[in-house]
């Protein structure tokens, strides 16, 4: 699972003061602009929210990111069958224990540079990176197997086929390794073994943000081009990758992808409105009715699938460990957010009804667990899931039964008489998040709690997150898919992700005193067990507990998704919109007509 930047809500009038002030520098910023620099190639302009935090992929860890347009892995899943579909591999095997899976490589692949793609990148990638205790990479969570949390092993077999073995069965592993980018050996394999002046490996600080864009390599059907901080990203057509249609001409057809940052969804909007910007995605539901009604007149089409497959919660940082001596979160509020009825009163003090109503139009969906609804092992509420419907007063009596009480100016205070106020983030310019913080405030100050919100930059929302460990509460998404092992990188306790009670990270300084609830070590033992079992009824029932333990201690409280909208330009042809969501799912099959 990756953290998602994307989401939001929109106002009228907001809009229309920021076109008013657009208007006088808008050619500094319009991406229609870049439309006329390249009017002559094929080219799509997209928007994401903020810059990227590093193009090296195994460092990577919020979403959306550039990945996706530069690297492939050995199979992809096909978004409208889900059914897995061959990529640098032409096919794969799995042996009758199921412990081994073999991938036979297609002939004649070819790294962005020329250089040809081999077994051994897949070797490297794996064995040198993925597996590498020295690389500080959240890929690591999802890989460990079994409750002594071995890696597979990876062997060559010869120059087209290459052999992975787990220690026992694994039922996600084919959808696991098969998903992940394979990385060049020969432009990585060096800083892997060098180190710098901290004494790490200099891949740590390789592909960076910083760096020249066309030097890094790549095998997916873009290439980095251009790269213009704060604002945009340009991807330009792979001449080598292996895609081509049957009459011989290369795929992808688009010469050109821009990337428009525009941390502002009300401006991405007006960018979109104006012609500026070919696709908006995910679009808010404010917007959709709106938009819905411009079709015709803007030549385009707006698209609505099913539940966005993310999950939007709140969290309190769980965390009781101290740094160099100091608590990374103040020891008075950390027994606050350590207490599970604390928790389950915020949970039933939040109106989340009235936040589809209000924020989502109605549009979207209450959630009541991590694992998505559209997953075979979804727990329902009538199969035994606890939901927190709306209930002040149910909130009252568990902060009664905790110990705390209002005081005589009407504030909640703790048994000890210290005022309950703290601190939610969230990332600024989510429009639709910032909505619903605004709601939470509101909705707890009728318990007598203060809440400050703090709406900040992505990147440095996730670096506390990641690093310092030093907050509060946080408002996010995280991405999910119907595998529910695709999140074990934040379930498990030691795992890089599990943001709401995080370890040390590599070459960070380490963390005194660290607690691991009960509660949470069972999560995380319940997910190496989910993993473990290959018969579904069994499976089913293991995620089905998980999800009682954790709506029953809440290291999440589930809030609302929005269902995935989207609106694209006629101009771009062959979009086939999943109930999932993403328009540009088959990227390598769209054309551009003007």
């Amino acid at each position: 699972m990756k953290f998602s930047a994307l989401t939001g809500f929109w106002r009228f009038w907001a809009v229309a003061m920021a076109a008013f002030c657009l208007i006088l520098g808008i050619t500094a910023c319009n991406p229609q602009g870049y439309k006329t620099q390249a009017a002559k190639v094929p080219q799509l302009v997209d928007t994401t929210l903020s810059d990227p935090k590093s193009f090296n992929y195994a460092l990577i860890n919020e979403d959306p990111n550039v990945a996706g347009f530069l690297y492939v892995g050995l199979i992809t899943e096909n978004a409208l069958t889900n059914e897995l579909e061959p990529e640098l591999a032409e096919k794969w095997e799995l042996s009758p224990d199921k412990k081994k899976v073999t991938f036979t490589l297609r002939e004649n692949l070819k790294w962005s540079d020329g250089v040809p793609l081999t077994v051994d990148d897949v070797v490297f990638t794996f064995r040198d990176i993925f597996l590498n205790p020295k690389v500080p990479t959240d890929i690591q969570d999802v890989l460990r197997i079994g409750k002594g949390r071995a890696f597979p092993t990876v062997r060559k077999i010869d120059d087209r086929r290459v052999e992975f073995t787990t220690p026992e069965p694994f039922a996600p592993f084919l959808r696991v390794t098969g998903g992940l980018a394979i990385l060049p050996k020969h432009a990585l394999e060096e800083t892997i073994r060098k180190t710098g002046s901290d004494g790490n490996p200099l891949f740590f600080s390789t592909w960076g943000t910083d760096t020249d864009p066309r030097k890094v390599i790549c095998n997916g059907p873009y290439t980095l081009d251009q790269y213009f901080a704060t604002q945009r990203i340009i991807f330009k057509r792979n001449p080598n990758y292996w895609r081509k249609d049957e009459q011989g001409n290369q795929k992808p057809y688009i010469e050109r992808i821009v990337w428009s940052v525009i941390e502002n969804q009300n401006t991405e909007l007006l960018q979109f409105r104006s012609g500026g910007v070919d696709i908006s995605e995910p679009i808010r539901a404010e917007d959709y009715p709106i938009l819905k009604k411009e079709e015709k007149r803007g030549d385009f089409t707006a698209y609505i699938g099913g539940t966005r497959p993310i999950t939007t919660f709140m969290a309190f940082n769980l965390n009781q460990g101290r740094r160099n001596g100091k608590p990374v979160v103040d020891p008075v509020k950390s027994k606050w957010f350590n207490n599970p009825k604390f928790r389950q009163a915020v949970a039933y003090a939040i109106d989340r009804e009235r936040m589809n109503t209000n924020i989502f139009r109605g549009l979207g969906v209450l959630i009541n667990s991590q694992i998505l609804e559209t997953s075979p092992y979804y727990l329902k509420p009538e199969e035994g899931l606890k939901v927190y419907q709306y209930d002040q007063n149910k909130s009252k009596e568990l902060l009664k039964e905790a110990g705390f009480k209002l005081n005589d100016r009407g504030q909640l205070a703790d048994p000890d008489g210290n005022v309950v106020r703290f601190t939610l983030m969230t990332n600024a310019g989510n429009v639709v998040r910032e909505s619903m913080v605004a709601q939470i405030k509101q909705d707890l100050s009728q318990l007598g709690i203060q809440v400050d919100i703090n709406p900040i930059n992505f990147g440095v929302l996730l670096d506390k997150l990641d690093n310092t460990q030093e907050w509060e509460s946080y408002l996010l998404a995280m991405g999910g898919s119907k595998e529910p092992n695709s999140g074990a990188n934040v379930w498990l306790p030691e795992s890089r992700s599990h943001s709401f009670n995080q370890s040390s990270a590599p070459g960070k300084p380490p963390l005194e005193g660290r607690v691991v609830a009960d509660w949470e070590a069972e999560i995380g033992r319940l997910y190496v067990e989910g993993a473990q079992e290959l018969d579904e009824a069994k499976r089913k029932e293991i995620y089905g507990k998980i999800q009682k333990i954790s709506q029953e201690y809440l290291p999440w409280i589930p809030l609302v998704n929005a269902r995935v909208m989207a609106v694209v330009r006629n101009r771009i042809k062959g979009v086939n919109y999943p109930e999932s969501g993403g328009a540009l799912w088959n990227l390598t099959d769209l054309r551009i007509e003007d």
